[in-house]
């Protein structure tokens, strides 16, 4: 069986240490950095399955190291930070993030979505055994086996989560989704509470899509309900 390493880098170490302990626990491999530079070094040298990354550290911040990680490998980036603003979220799920933490955490909880992002991946990397079919509504083209969106022709750069929501909501229009239902479905976990990881994801996916805040043409948010794909 594969061994599966993942990269926490963070520059206290008290935190990468916590988060070290029960991941190894889980039978990973861990590689723990305490700087930027040395987390790109690490992601070029060796075979990273997944990134625990901090925002504020020395050399390139976390955003710095998720923008080298993109430009040639697709493993999950998990944020793990004290920056608890809207902002700092939306920032890092655009810059390519799959998910966002906020210290103080739960390290179960985290351990939780490490194992969801991982399950997600392997699924991602199999070839499908059945062509899924090209969704074409409204000048938007989702393609599930390319993992591609077109708007007009032109392609739209989403995260994994972000083409996830934006595939679940157009295979059902018209069909309300729930936050939690969401969550449970396209992170593969119990819906936490606390979060507002959809919401983020649904505010990005929107932008992106070029959607204005008062007339949504794709995406319709049901108050006290959740959200449905209108095309």
């Amino acid at each position: 069986m594969k061994r599966i390493t993942i990269l926490i880098a963070d520059d206290e170490a008290e935190i990468a240490d916590l988060v070290a302990l029960h991941l190894q626990k889980e039978g990973y491999h861990i590689i723990k950095v305490s700087d930027g530079r040395a987390a790109v070094q690490a992601i070029e040298s060796q075979t990273i399955d997944l990134a625990i990354l901090d925002i504020m550290m020395p050399g390139l911040d976390g955003y710095e190291v998720t923008r080298h990680i993109r430009e040639q490998h697709h493993l999950p980036i998990i944020f793990l930070s004290a920056k608890t603003s809207d902002l700092d979220k939306i920032t890092g799920l655009v810059m390519g993030g799959d998910d966002y933490m906020t210290k103080p955490f739960n390290p179960m909880e985290l351990v939780a979505r490490v194992n969801s992002q991982l399950r997600r991946s392997i699924q991602f990397s199999q070839p499908a055994a059945v062509p899924k079919s090209v969704l074409e509504v409204g000048g938007l083209t989702i393609s599930p086996d390319e993992h591609t969106v077109t708007l007009y022709g032109e392609e739209i750069d989403l995260t994994p989560k972000e083409f996830d929501i934006l595939h679940l909501l157009a295979s059902h229009p018209k069909q309300v989704f729930s936050a939690e239902s969401i969550f449970q479905q396209v992170w593969g976990e119990a819906y936490y509470e606390s979060g507002n990881t959809v919401m983020v994801h649904i505010r990005t996916l929107r932008k992106k899509l070029g959607e204005d805040i008062n007339k949504n043409k794709f995406i319709k948010t049901i108050w006290g309900v959740g959200y449905t794909f209108t095309g």
